[in-house]
């Protein structure tokens, strides 16, 4: 278990992903996975409003109905993103608002451990999205806030913002994508989550299953990159760079005794400011992989190894002479 930054929240430091129930996962596979998180010692569940157009927020709360186990989950969901809209992103308090109505009404609950904003709003201004989540946390609806895919200068502005005043809501995390294959959270949002005293959770630990290693001889058919409507969603990651960390990851695997799954995890769980690796597995053979991380501690020379080999341009301003710590 971890704290949530600075805040009392604490989670396990492995997150339970659901973007594919509803979609690519049903309710008995749902279910199956969740037994065997909560099972595992497992808290944090992540949905959002728009996953599976609201079908994993309700399965996710039927789940939970049915189990009597609301207590034992620390829920997390998502609002702003308006998918296939003239507005992909809507951070307006009006938006906000009818949101988090939507995603209680869907869970079944009265209110969200965590409450994210899925992405920066460039058309409404700063103050109107962050007076909404003062008011969902004034209200009791939600008990804690987080912000996702902001940059570092965003997370800073939110941060400072909020901390100006007393008895505004202070996030306390971002929701940012963080593996060997993508690093660039480090230049400058890992910083300002230091700063602030925000924690991290990363999705898409295992660079959108590329370090898992099922690309490595080509492209399965059942694999996301397989699947049309995802197939530009890995295809960044198969580039001749990337399948160097991929197999750097599976010879550090293969030394070690274990799957390039857990060394990809434990590799990300560990790094300085990380709260939880967010694992959206389909399978209950792939969260059974995923979960077997948290045994794994891996060797410093061999950590190291894998950070050389995947380590991030660095430059200029936020690198260099004129940022000596």
């Amino acid at each position: 278990m971890r704290s949530v930054g600075r805040s009392g929240l604490r989670v396990s430091r492995i997150a339970l992903g659901t973007m594919t129930w509803g979609r690519d996962t049903d309710e008995h596979e749902a279910a199956e996975l969740l037994d065997m998180f909560l099972g595992a010692g497992g808290t944090l569940v992540d949905t959002a409003d728009v996953y599976a157009e609201g079908e994993s927020e309700k399965i996710l709360g039927r789940l939970l109905v049915d189990s009597d186990r609301r207590d034992a989950v620390v829920i997390a969901t998502k609002a702003v993103s308006r998918p296939n809209s003239e507005r992909r992103f809507d951070a307006s308090r009006n938006h906000l608002l009818n949101s988090l109505n939507g995603s209680l009404r869907r869970l079944g609950v009265d209110h969200i451990d965590l409450w994210q904003l899925h992405a920066w709003d460039p058309l409404t201004p700063i103050e109107e999205t962050l007076s909404a989540v003062d008011i969902a946390v004034s209200s009791g609806k939600v008990r804690y806030v987080g912000i996702s895919n902001y940059a570092g200068w965003q997370t800073s502005q939110v941060a400072t913002w909020q901390s100006a005043a007393p008895g505004r809501t202070i996030p306390v995390c971002s929701q940012m994508e963080y593996s060997l294959l993508q690093r660039g959270i480090e230049r400058e949002v890992l910083p300002a989550l230091k700063a602030h005293g925000m924690g991290l959770i990363a999705w898409s630990a295992l660079g959108r299953g590329v370090l898992s290693g099922k690309y490595r001889s080509g492209i399965p058919a059942d694999s996301r990159a397989g699947n049309p409507v995802f197939a530009s969603f890995v295809q960044p990651y198969l580039t001749e760079g990337a399948r160097r960390i991929a197999d750097a990851t599976a010879t550090a695997a293969e030394g070690l005794g274990v799957s390039p799954t857990e060394v990809a995890l434990a590799w990300v769980r560990d790094q300085p400011g990380v709260t939880a690796a967010l694992v959206g597995t389909r399978t209950a053979a792939q969260l059974r992989t995923a979960l077997a991380s948290e045994e794994l501690e891996i060797p410093d020379q061999i950590a190291q190894a894998l950070s050389d080999v995947s380590a991030p341009a660095m430059s200029y301003p936020e690198f260099g002479w004129n940022q000596r710590s």
